[in-house]
């Protein structure tokens, strides 16, 4: 098992009358809420957490998302620079660059090349489809982006990999008549890919493609749909079984001295589920292009199904408590022999997978509770989670 520690740097300084009638969190809250002060703290807060995984030996990683409450991670390529300077022991992975939002594809490629190099070949790219926000923020037409999706992927894949001269590129989607990156990544061919989707669909497009799949707040059973889709269809394009480490799972984890201090401390990584995820419907459910077209008569005439309208589960889970978190599979919370049960649980219901993503610091969690998580983990967890004998005996 390997671990991988995201914090997303969130600003919940904001009146929460000014939240409760806001239309949107995301994409339309005035950035006159923000103190750049404040924001200064969290940034630097925020990459000392990192710099402490570099010591306890907790992967980590560098994310974006845009004109929202939820992250002011909004120039991921800076941060991921700044990590890949500063740390010297442990995994870096983007998840990640907002491929379908950026216009150029290669000069997304050029900035990952640059990071694996500058890092010494510590890279993972991540690559996510992004939200109805961003595609406002970033101007970009949210009709067709799941094919730019994978064009992006393919066209970056194509200029990591390259190196005899220019290459031309001639998509549906993007158009370059001279492809040459100086330098080129340091890890060859390239970095490992991932790619953070629950839908089976995806999923199985990922494993054809053989691309990591991170599974995001899904719960088992939602978790395990896509993890077997991706499975089978490995196997149906005559490819190797799919092992553990083609599956990462993203959840809550607060470890703390008891199951009472993990949870209440814990608790406030639901912020980022029951404040930050509010979008108004243009930017949600209403966007052109943002769900599929099976979905339509729903989303127009009736409340979203489970998992959330176009197959998001963030908005089905406003509200929910850290007790149901914890039932759901969206939270790994307690001791450490809570923490290690709890996943060993997890594990036996979805079928293994060898990389979690620990959603560590959210809300008004300060930063001595989030270091406080990180260091119990790394010592009484994480080993348990890595030697099998350990592991058993939660």
């Amino acid at each position: 098992m390997k671990a991988w520690y995201l914090c997303e740097c969130p600003y919940p300084f904001v009146p929460a009358e000014v939240l409760a009638s806001a239309d949107s969190v995301r994409a339309s809250l005035p950035n006159h809420y923000v103190d750049p002060r404040h924001a200064a703290d969290l940034y630097h807060e925020v990459l000392d957490e990192f710099l402490l995984c570099d010591e306890l030996g907790i992967n980590v990683i560098s994310n974006e998302h845009h004109a929202g409450i939820n992250c002011l991670f909004g120039a991921s390529p800076l941060f991921l620079g700044a990590l890949a300077r500063q740390t010297r022991n442990v995994r870096i992975l983007s998840l990640g660059t907002l491929i379908s939002v950026r216009k150029d594809p290669v000069r997304i490629a050029e900035e990952y090349a640059a990071a694996d190099v500058l890092s010494r070949g510590r890279l993972e790219i991540g690559f996510v489809k992004s939200g109805g926000s961003e595609m406002a923020s970033g101007n970009a037409n949210p009709v067709g982006f799941v094919e730019r999706f994978w064009e992006a992927i393919d066209l970056i894949q194509a200029t990591l990999t390259h190196h005899d001269g220019p290459i031309s590129w001639e998509g549906k989607h993007y158009r370059h008549r001279s492809i040459n990156i100086w330098p080129p990544c340091w890890q060859r061919p390239h970095p490992p890919f991932w790619a953070a989707t629950g839908d089976p669909g995806s999923a199985a497009e990922l494993a054809r493609r053989d691309i990591l799949n991170t599974v995001v707040l899904r719960g088992p059973e939602g978790t395990k749909r896509a993890w077997d889709a991706y499975k089978t269809a490995r196997l149906d394009a005559g490819m190797a079984p799919a092992g553990p480490d083609r599956f990462a799972y993203s959840a809550f984890v607060y470890t703390g001295e008891t199951d009472e201090e993990a949870v209440r401390i814990g608790s406030q990584l639901l912020w980022f589920v029951n404040t930050s995820l509010k979008q108004a419907p243009q930017y949600g459910k209403l966007l052109p292009g943002q769900s599929p077209p099976e979905a339509a008569p729903v989303l127009y005439r009736s409340k979203p199904p489970p998992g959330g309208a176009a197959g998001r589960p963030g908005a089905m889970l406003s509200g929910i408590t850290p007790e149901q978190a914890i039932a759901q599979g969206l939270m790994f919370a307690g001791n450490p022999d809570t923490v290690v049960r709890q996943i060993n649980e997890f594990q036996a219901k979805v079928g293994g997978f060898a990389n979690l993503v620990l959603i560590g610091r959210s809300g008004f969690m300060d930063h001595a509770q989030a270091e406080k998580g990180l260091r119990l983990f790394a010592r009484e967890v994480l080993p348990r989670l890595q030697d099998p004998v350990l592991a058993s005996a939660a």
